[in-house]
């Protein structure tokens, strides 16, 4: 199964993309625990794409929450017991893999913040990569379902 999902890059649009997912993964009979893992790693990731991916810049070059928008595109491929979810978006180009790991052993309030979101992702998805070609950010979660 191939499905496709295109929508501007906007937190309004957060439940049609959950609505999407959740309909899809149903479809494919996968349990309410990887069903939930899923959606929370689609979650984090399409906030991020929503809130930086098109952003103004700063006077750092850092992108500034929620004062652009943009496409974002996602493709969800479930085959042979594995669901694969495909973000793509024509933003800044960013690859969140590259964040490093929070210092789980410290204290909320030791730890710096920023981080936390895309380790869960980390470590709910089994797979996870980026890519930046032709103008777009792509990253691609696998899990097995």
């Amino acid at each position: 199964m191939k499905k496709k999902f295109e929508c501007e890059a906007t937190i309004e649009n957060l439940e049609k993309v959950m609505g999407f997912v959740e309909e899809a993964l149903e479809s494919q009979q996968c349990d309410m625990a990887r069903l939930m893992q899923i959606t929370l790693a689609v979650e984090e990731i399409y906030v991020n794409i929503a809130h930086y991916a098109y952003g103004k810049l700063d006077e750092g070059g850092k992108p500034i929450p929620d004062t652009g928008t943009g496409p974002m595109e996602l493709d969800l491929e479930a085959d042979k017991g594995q669901v694969y979810l495909t973000f793509k978006d024509k933003g800044f180009p960013y690859n969140p893999l590259e964040k490093e790991d929070p210092d789980t052993t410290l204290s909320a309030e030791e730890r710096e913040i920023g981080g936390l979101g895309i380790f869960m992702v980390k470590k709910s998805m089994d797979e996870i990569s980026y890519d930046y070609k032709d103008g777009k950010n792509i990253l691609t979660m696998m899990k097995h379902i």
